[in-house]
């Protein structure tokens, strides 16, 4: 699974690693789908700013914009 990252007008793609999931427990995963684990990691690591209808990564990297399942 990727993340699909915003910066300076160009789209990057960026790898979920295990450092991300870190702080995440999962405690039913039989319904769990790559989706939903995308919505998981974008409550995480982004703020909405409501003025800009964005979510922005918590460190500075860029836009979020969605996953590549």
């Amino acid at each position: 699974m990727d993340l699909i990252i915003l910066n300076e007008g160009s789209y990057h793609l960026v790898e979920v690693t295990k450092q991300m999931m870190a702080t995440i427990k999962l405690y039913s995963t039989d319904s769990l789908n790559c989706f939903d684990l995308c919505e998981i990691l974008r409550l995480k690591l982004t703020t909405y700013h409501e003025p800009w209808n964005s979510y922005s990564m918590n460190d500075g990297s860029g836009q979020f914009f969605g996953c590549i399942c």
